[in-house]
């Protein structure tokens, strides 16, 4: 299940970096229409990039928080929660020791 997440993810950012490419070609095509100088454009074409780049955090903001609910719904536990249990049972396992080692009255 979690592989297919993995791909799925992929999947989307190699379709939005593939959608960057159009959204430059289409901004330089627009730039050159409309008479922009070098400096003109070259400002365009960072402003673009600049809010594509913000919505593409945006995105993978939103996807991450998807996941997280899937997962979650899935009762698969995560890396994260996983990492704490163990800690858990580190600490409980010292506890044990350290109580068979004093003397009881």
């Amino acid at each position: 299940m979690f592989d297919l997440i993995r791909k799925s993810m992929l999947a989307g950012v190699g379709l939005a970096l593939k959608a960057w490419d159009e959204v430059e070609d289409l901004a330089k095509d627009v730039a050159e229409k409309s008479k922009m100088t070098e400096t003109e454009g070259r400002k365009f074409i960072d402003e673009l990039q600049g809010r594509y780049n913000d919505a593409q955090k945006k995105l993978e903001e939103r996807v991450e928080k998807s996941v997280k609910e899937l997962l979650k719904k899935a009762d698969v536990v995560t890396q994260e929660e996983l990492k704490g249990l163990k800690k858990e049972i580190r600490d409980l396992k010292k506890l044990i020791s350290n109580q068979g080692g004093e003397e009881k009255p």
